[in-house]
Order: structure tokens, then C-alpha cells, then sequence
């Protein structure tokens, strides 16, 4: 798949995108717009990549010419203790700080709705920080709603973040 605009490909991860995945993370984790806290390590990501489930689905967006990694997206299983679970997807969505808010975003989600599709998805439920209101409205944008507010959910440097609850049917 190539975009006319950046030139994109979105393909599925390897093993081998673990750098690249670092660098386009830990600046996301820096400006403090996720839930994650943590910088991550090369074999961080390595070995989240090696285990994930067999149901997951991660996907990236590599410019075309350039190769560069420039955004993410994955679904997992919501819970893998019942089956009365499976239709459902957790996903999480990342975007180069530098690329931000010029198609990448969509064309992942275009994809991964595709893929969850065809891989037994029917909902796909997330959580955004309640102050990311880019991300919020990113999602939205792609057809999620709002389903509630986990206040307090989140800790991160002593402060709680509320994380707003949003689910898509496919």
C-alpha cells in the first residue's frame, strides 16, 4: 500500500523494527500524551514483539522511501481467560511527533480495522488520557465513542490521569 501523499507502507512488524519502534516511542513517552512511563530498550520492544499473542495484530508505517518508521498500531486479544471475550480488541495507536496530523493515523487505522476484521475482531475498545485530546480526537474522528471515565486510573510521576474509555464496533 503506498499513500501519494507520504509515500507510506503499512506492513506487518518484524522482529528487526525493534530500534525503530524505540525511536518513535520513548519521544511519545516523553511528551507525556500516554500511559506508558517508562523509556523503553531495544530489547524492550524485542521481546514484546516475540510474545505477542497469536490473535495480535501490529502493524507500522514505513515511509517508502525513506524506510523510516514513522507510526504504529497494534491490537491484542482484550483477555485471553474466557471466550467470552474474543470479538473484543484492545488497541493502542502511536504516530511520529514529527509526523503527526498528516494521514498516517488513518491509513493505520484503515488497516488494522481490515485485518481485525478478517482475524475475528468485532469491537475494539481503548483507552486515551483525558488530557490527550489530539489522541481523543483522532479517535473519534475514526468512528469510536465515548463509554465512561476511568478516573484516577492512571499514576504517573505522583499526579493520577483520568483515562477516557472509548469502543468501536466493526
Amino acid at each position: 500500500m503506498t499513500d501519494t501523499q507520504l509515500e507510506l507502507r503499512i506492513r506487518d512488524v518484524v522482529l528487526d523494527d525493534a530500534e525503530a519502534l524505540v525511536g518513535l516511542l520513548n519521544p511519545i513517552i516523553e511528551a507525556g500524551t500516554t500511559a506508558l512511563d517508562t523509556m523503553l530498550t531495544v530489547a524492550d520492544e524485542r521481546d514484546y514483539i516475540t510474545a505477542l499473542p497469536e490473535r495480535a495484530i501490529f502493524l507500522v508505517a514505513v515511509r517508502a522511501v525513506s524506510g523510516s518508521l514513522v507510526g504504529c498500531q497494534s491490537v491484542e486479544p482484550f483477555t485471553t481467560g474466557t471466550h467470552a471475550f474474543d470479538h473484543v480488541g484492545v488497541m493502542g495507536t502511536y504516530v511520529d511527533v514529527a509526523y503527526q496530523r498528516q494521514g498516517i493515523g488513518r491509513r493505520l487505522f484503515e488497516a488494522t480495522f481490515e485485518r481485525a476484521r478478517r482475524t475475528g475482531y468485532e469491537k475494539i475498545f481503548t483507552y486515551v488520557r483525558a488530557d490527550n485530546e489530539a489522541g481523543l480526537a483522532a479517535y473519534l474522528g475514526q468512528g469510536f465513542r465515548v463509554v465512561g471515565t476511568a478516573e484516577r486510573h492512571a499514576k504517573i510521576g505522583g499526579r493520577y490521569i483520568d483515562e477516557v474509555l472509548i469502543e468501536r464496533f466493526l
